[in-house]
């Protein structure tokens, strides 16, 4: 057997364990995470009907936050693909969780809501931009040793890499 093979044998096997380390890791981190987000929502929902015995407009706009957070995660653990438009439907409705509970309070007109609204705005633009790119630009997976799409419900895997 020459060295050469031997090295690369043993290189082989450090990449494929340091590839099963990092997608056991991987796959841990967004199990917490979704734990997480349940156990958040769940905590809010039993706040609403324990202690308030009603939803304020916040909680409601806040659990749709967690069912976004939720999907996202759901979808990442699906597709292996961290879809940026969720984040954006987060952060408008956080901002505008944000902008009605800022008006509830103060009952004033500022600055600041012209502020909000204004980044609410952006947001929802920044969407239709990610929208027209990705219908326009389409992101096919295809498997790496042929030109035909991978399998339905198949998650690309590092090995799906080599010979690139």
């Amino acid at each position: 057997m020459k060295p050469q093979s031997k090295a690369k044998k043993i290189e082989t096997l450090l990449d494929n364990f340091g590839n099963m380390a990092v997608e056991s890791f991987h796959y841990l981190a967004l199990f917490i995470i979704g734990c997480m987000v349940i156990w958040s929502a769940g905590h809010t929902v039993f706040d609403i009907f324990a202690v308030k015995q009603f939803a304020t407009i916040d909680d409601i706009l806040l659990l749709f936050i967690y069912l976004e957070l939720g999907a996202m995660v759901g979808i990442y653990f699906k597709t292996n693909h961290m879809p940026v438009r969720f984040l954006i439907y987060i952060a408008i409705t956080a901002l505008t969780r944000l902008l009605i509970s800022d008006i509830q309070h103060s009952h004033k007109a500022s600055m600041d809501l012209v502020i909000i609204t204004g980044s609410i705005l952006i947001l929802a633009l920044a969407i239709l931009v990610v929208r027209y790119a990705s219908w326009t630009y389409p992101s096919v997976i295809r498997d790496k040793h042929s030109e035909k799409p991978l399998p339905e419900g198949k998650t690309p895997r590092p090995e799906d890499d080599e010979l690139a």
